[in-house]
């Protein structure tokens, strides 16, 4: 396709009996923030190290703006890397850092002056050209770094957790930043982090990795809302997961008994046969805890473990009779539910996700 800029076919990487990549295929379009998501030792890492030429797949290939360059090095890929550390030279300022790589590109010094003004503009660090690395914040050098990298206007940047070491109140802040600067430069950002808030926040499309493969690759609200396994829906905002079996009762809907009591869900399209073991991922959000009985007797019976206080949400765990917890969320830092209560779990037949199923085809 002609606004594809990144293609991976079929990568595979191993590290000595380690395999770490298991045959991973991408498609990346122009100008797309997308973000590898998943825990350490899963493969991000290496994916972005194998896309700038820093690795050589073992199996595969990679293809930027349609040309094949698995096998080039990684100063003829027109791509840049910003990492967690920044990498500026300590002894260099601002606008010697940034205009390192133009200078050795032989570029005349008018042009270079231009550039690395109009990339101190982009990044909001106007005037601190003659700043030294260690006369900076860490969200300040971040911005360097990021400047240092697009005066070469790659195609595609890649980000290696560029947040990791800030404090939680700046993260938040330059997730914004980066977000607004990435829509403004129209380059396309392959982004890694761990952090799934993060992720949901920037992105276009996240790419849900575990174990060098890619569980699911959707926009935030797909990878949220219809989480495809009960492994995403676990890592990204921890949904609850609870296992039973189902029974069809028309209308597109299914009843999932389970020895606490039944709840409905909507099947989606997806074929589920009477008696068949299913797992439902509700989001902790969507939990409603019911005293007493509900007009349609339906509801898991468990018991009010705990509550816990979380930057201005209230969540409540509860417990199911095998001992196994589930959690209520809500705004607020209030209940009138206390330990030992007695409650109904619930939640509406579109809150409820089937998960782990096989694809058809």
């Amino acid at each position: 396709m002609n606004d594809t800029i990144l293609e991976l076919y079929q990568i595979e990487k191993s590290f000595g009996d380690v395999r770490v990549l298991n045959g991973i295929d991408l498609s990346v379009p122009k100008g797309e923030f997308i973000t590898l998501l998943g825990p350490s030792g899963c493969g991000k890492t290496t994916t972005l190290r194998i896309i700038a030429g820093l690795e050589t797949p073992d199996r595969g290939r990679v293809f930027l703006a349609g040309k094949d360059v698995t096998d080039l090095e990684p100063n003829k890929r027109n791509v840049n890397t910003v990492f967690q550390n920044y990498a500026l030279f300590p002894h260099m300022n601002v606008e010697a850092n940034i205009a390192y790589s133009l200078k050795l590109k032989r570029i005349d010094k008018q042009t270079i002056s231009k550039t690395v003004k109009e990339a101190l503009d982009l990044v909001q660090l106007a005037g601190y050209e003659k700043r030294m690395p260690d006369e900076l914040s860490g969200g300040q050098r971040q911005r360097v770094a990021i400047a240092r990298a697009i005066v070469n206007e790659p195609a595609v940047l890649l980000l290696d957790e560029p947040l990791g070491a800030l404090d939680l109140q700046l993260r938040h802040q330059m997730q914004i930043e980066l977000k607004r600067l990435q829509k403004r430069l129209g380059v396309t950002f392959i982004y890694i982090t761990h952090d799934q808030e993060e992720a949901l926040n920037m992105s276009d499309r996240i790419a849900v990795m575990r174990d060098g493969k890619f569980e699911q690759i959707g926009t935030p609200a797909q990878v949220y809302d219809h989480p495809r396994t009960s492994y995403v829906a676990r890592f990204v905002g921890s949904a609850n997961l609870i296992s039973g079996t189902a029974y069809n009762v028309g209308e597109g809907l299914i009843r999932l008994d389970t020895e606490d009591g039944p709840g409905l869900v909507r099947t989606r399209g997806a074929r589920i046969m009477d008696g068949q073991a299913i797992t439902v991922a509700v989001r902790r959000e969507s939990v409603t805890l019911v005293t007493g009985e509900t007009n349609d007797n339906l509801g898991l019976r468990a018991v009010v473990k705990e509550k816990n206080y979380a930057g201005g949400v209230l969540q409540i765990i509860v417990s199911l009779s095998d001992g196994r917890e589930l959690v209520s969320s809500r705004q607020g830092i209030d209940s009138p539910l206390k330990a030992g209560d007695h409650v109904l779990v619930t939640w509406l037949p579109d809150q409820g996700v089937i998960v782990d199923l096989e694809e058809a085809g």
